[in-house]
């Protein structure tokens, strides 16, 4: 399986708690940002392998962030699905 699971934490990572797609959302659909191009090639998903080799994970990770609803943002920008 290539699915994840979400998770947000406090700063100390005492409190870890799942996030919750929309209700409507569609069973492997893809979560956008606003503003962000997913259309181009450079915005196709990449393959396992060179996203492990290059930590993209890791350097997006401190960019990662709830709103005070528990929506998960990306630079400040909520995640979106077609929900």
């Amino acid at each position: 399986s290539h699915g994840m699971v979400l998770c947000a934490s406090n700063k100390d990572h005492t409190d870890v708690k799942f996030v919750s797609p929309p209700v409507d959302a569609k069973v492997g659909e893809r979560v956008t940002v606003p503003d962000f191009d997913f259309e181009s090639e450079a915005g196709a998903p990449m393959k396992e392998n060179p996203m492990g080799k290059k930590k993209i994970f890791d350097k997006l990770a401190p960019f990662l962030v709830t709103s005070e609803y528990g929506v998960p943002e990306f630079l400040g920008r909520p995640f979106m699905t077609s929900a």
